[in-house]
């Protein structure tokens, strides 16, 4: 089968299209024909070995993925051959035309939804989902933050916080993360590149009941000061250090909360899926797709994947 692998840890330049042996799965395993696989920040902290990530090599990045069923071991009972699935934390790697996924990590994939769109889903909509009510614990009628809003957990989490009646304001850095904020139902649209973005917001009265971060290092100190009483940050991203002042908490009675997805058991996964499989088929939730990418130019992908300015998911069409 074709396969994007690198040898050892590396840069992106170094992925390069392999013919790889297709792999074999164990008797509780599940193996899928890749429509498409999905692309997240995650995928080159692996492959480039950073932020405590490991790899075995040869590695074939890829978290995500969306497909079809074409094999199942003979203790799978929960899955069948042909059906369409969507999966996260799979075993071999999606960026190939097969992959090996447990069943603890793969899903039901909405009728509604294409591969692409399904590739979408495992981590964005997962994260999203844990930081907003599984840490946060955020409720209809809470006033929301979602801090860098138009990348793919961004826009995830405020489709999730719409949908359950909250008041959102979410944060852009260029027009077009603006217009596209409008689009998905954002009536109050900050710019966060813009100094004392949060000022209007910092005091108990004007003040956030949750805050998601995605970029902690940069935000985590001015958030603080932009909770109300009893507010909460759940921190999805960061990408070094910050310093804060905690009576900045203390004054609130707040709370920061970090989110790992890596963290959530299986049990959990399957209940956050089962929530959101719904809300696929009716529309509700709607994965935003900026750019398509063929097999052979994942390594563009990667690299364009931690740039600024995230306007939606990246996925990889596997032919």
């Amino acid at each position: 089968m074709k396969a994007m692998q690198i040898q050892e840890y590396g840069p992106a330049s170094a992925l390069a299209l392999t013919e790889a042996q297709q792999p074999t799965l164990a008797a509780d395993q599940i193996l899928v024909k890749v429509g498409a696989a999905g692309v997240n920040p995650v995928d080159t902290y692996i492959r480039s070995g950073t932020n405590n990530y490991t790899a075995n090599f040869p590695h074939t990045p890829g978290s995500d993925g969306a497909g079809i069923i074409s094999a199942v071991g003979n203790e799978v009972t929960e899955f069948t051959v042909g059906q369409r699935v969507y999966f996260s934390r799979n075993l071999s790697g999606s960026s190939a035309e097969y992959c090996v996924c447990a069943t603890t990590h793969t899903y039901p994939l909405a009728d509604a939804l294409s591969f692409e769109e399904g590739a979408c889903v495992g981590i964005p909509y997962t994260t999203a989902h844990r930081a907003l009510f599984g840490r946060a614990n955020g409720k209809t009628g809470d006033k929301v933050l979602v801090h860098g809003a138009t990348g793919a957990v961004g826009l995830a989490t405020v489709q999730l916080a719409l949908s359950a009646g909250m008041e959102v304001v979410a944060s852009a850095g260029s027009q077009a993360g603006v217009d596209l904020l409008r689009a998905q139902g954002v009536e109050t649209v900050i710019m966060h590149n813009e100094t004392d973005h949060l000022a209007p917001f910092q005091s108990l009265p004007t003040g956030f009941d949750v805050i998601i971060e995605m970029l902690a290092n940069h935000n985590l100190d001015q958030d603080l000061k932009a909770l109300t009483f009893g507010g909460r940050v759940a921190v999805v991203g960061n990408r070094g250090t910050v310093e804060i002042n905690p009576r900045d908490l203390m004054a609130r009675d707040a709370a920061v909360f970090g989110v790992a997805l890596a963290n959530v058991k299986p049990a959990e996964l399957a209940l956050i899926a089962k929530a959101l499989k719904p809300l696929f088929e009716k529309g509700v939730l709607k994965p935003v797709i900026r750019q398509t990418y063929e097999l052979t130019a994942l390594a563009q992908a990667h690299e364009d994947v931690l740039k600024s300015g995230a306007l939606g998911n990246l996925v990889i069409r596997i032919d």
